[in-house]
């Protein structure tokens, strides 16, 4: 199957976006704490295991063998870490917190929908 060249970029891109704010998670995860939902228990187990996968489906979109799954674990991880982004959204600490204002904060909810995009095309 032939791979384009914007999808090639898309996922070399994409795997070194993943791959990079997986990373961060481990270094700095205060970060990600302050947009983990308070109704949500083992906050910083939470920000390990998302920062797991996200390195973990980097990396994988990378290898054509594994790039479906990688590309859905993508979609499932960026589902699962909405309410994060709904809660900073709504949340003037949390913002404060990452330095993002609130039109930042808003405008991250429909990014999300565009990152699932991009997984759902280059999943192939």
């Amino acid at each position: 199957m032939k791979v384009t060249i914007i999808k090639s970029f898309l996922i070399i891109i994409s795997s070194i976006f993943y791959v990079i704010v997986g990373i961060k998670h481990f270094i700095d995860p205060s970060y990600f704490l302050s947009i983990v939902p308070p109704y949500l228990p083992f906050h910083l187990e939470l920000v390990y295991i998302s920062g797991f996968f996200e390195v973990l489906f980097g990396i994988m979109i990378l290898i054509p063998r594994y790039r479906y799954s990688g590309s859905i674990g993508l979609i499932l991880l960026l589902i699962a870490v909405f309410p994060a982004n709904i809660y900073l959204a709504q949340n003037e600490i949390a913002q404060e917190a990452i330095g993002a204002s609130q039109e930042i904060a808003t405008w991250r909810l429909p990014v999300q929908g565009i990152f699932i995009w991009i997984a759902y095309y280059i999943r192939k």
